[in-house]
């Protein structure tokens, strides 16, 4: 891995945190509660980052590329152990202590940053085993019907009135995640049924019995049902919070990726997405920066993916803009509006095509 890839292993640095507050358990509610600060250290870093607008290095010989699928499992490896630490630490102090709720956060952060952002790349992989670990990792939010709803269906329909995942202009936050998170499972479960051959599939039809999303939700109750034999009910719901953090940050992601774009075309162009130049967000969060190549390009691994002049801008990278959406989001439409009016996108294509 060359120098300047190095800048890739600031992805660990989410974790680091979460890592800290688990492996020094049990704390003090006055320490627990300071580790909460940790989100916005990454806020801050984000704000005081550099701009990353420099071309992806190329690959110099077939296999190259190999530090950056291990840095994938490595944070694979990091999420699962952060999270079987912390299930055993609600299990060993209860739903009465500080670890228990500060835990849930710190250790749900990291689910949204590093197990959802890392399962999201690896379920565009060709691989069937990097596709089965992300199915793994989103299992652990009990979200695995992401794989299905996003790659068959949020790829296809992405600036669509039929895609759940779009957030729509002058959407807020909460309006968009109580319409998003039941939309994209009844996709799913579409997309699933309509491969085995009908959309329409009773629940009690056999065929059923092949879909992924069937699948993945079998999973997800023998993991739930595993830790509630295993560890107990304050495990079973320490392990729902964690989810619940992680879908919630997912979704507000997912919020001010295409918030208020229409595509225009029949297929998907690098004006469908929002970028950001932040340094940051490009190194810390597995390519997210570059979300625009991403929807052109979905098999492109994360440390090739190019800087898009032409795609609108977020005014900053990924930490800050989740914090916008949720604690100003008043402030995160004007702001977006501006954007769009600029580049002519969203609402006011229409406009300027009426010229």
């Amino acid at each position: 891995m060359r120098v300047p890839a190095l800048r890739h292993l600031l992805s660990l640095l989410p974790p680091a945190m979460p890592a800290v507050f688990v492996a020094t358990a049990p704390h003090r509610w006055g320490v627990a509660l300071a580790m909460l600060s940790s989100p916005f250290l990454l806020v801050g870093m984000d704000l005081l980052s550099g701009r990353a607008r420099s071309a992806p290095e190329a690959s110099s010989r077939e296999g190259s590329d190999w530090p950056f699928d291990v840095l994938l499992v490595a944070h694979a490896a990091i999420h699962f152990a952060l999270l079987a630490g912390y299930l055993r630490l609600a299990q060993r102090e209860g739903a009465g202590s500080a670890d228990f709720w500060v835990g849930a956060v710190l250790v749900g952060h990291n689910a949204g940053w590093s197990a959802i952002i890392v399962g999201h790349e690896l379920i565009h992989r060709r691989s069937q085993g990097f596709q089965l670990l992300g199915r793994a990792l989103l299992c652990t939010a009990f979200y695995e019907h992401f794989a299905t709803e996003h790659v068959r269906g949020h790829h296809v329909r992405v600036g669509t009135g039929d895609d759940p995942a779009t957030a729509r202009f002058g959407e807020t936050l909460w309006a968009f995640k109580w319409r998003t998170i039941p939309g994209q499972f009844r996709s799913a479960w579409r997309i699933e049924c309509r491969r085995l051959g009908d959309e329409r599939m009773r629940l009690w039809d056999a065929r059923l019995l092949r879909s992924r999303v069937v699948h993945g939700v079998a999973a997800e109750l023998a993991l739930g049902l595993g830790t509630l034999i295993c560890l107990g009910p304050a495990a079973l719901v320490a392990l729902a919070l964690q989810a619940w953090q992680a879908i919630n940050l997912l979704e507000t992601v997912n919020y001010f990726e295409h918030w208020g774009l229409s595509r225009a075309h029949r297929r998907v162009s690098v004006l469908d997405s929002w970028d950001t130049n932040s340094e940051f967000t490009r190194y810390a969060l597995i390519g997210l920066a570059r979300h625009a190549d991403h929807h052109t390009h979905p098999a492109r691994p994360y440390q090739t993916l190019r800087h898009i002049e032409e795609s609108p801008k977020l005014p900053h990278g990924y930490p800050p803009m989740v914090l916008m959406a949720d604690m100003w989001n008043s402030r995160f439409q004007r702001v977006m509006t501006d954007e769009l009016r600029r580049r002519r996108l969203g609402p006011f294509a229409v406009e300027a095509s009426a010229e």
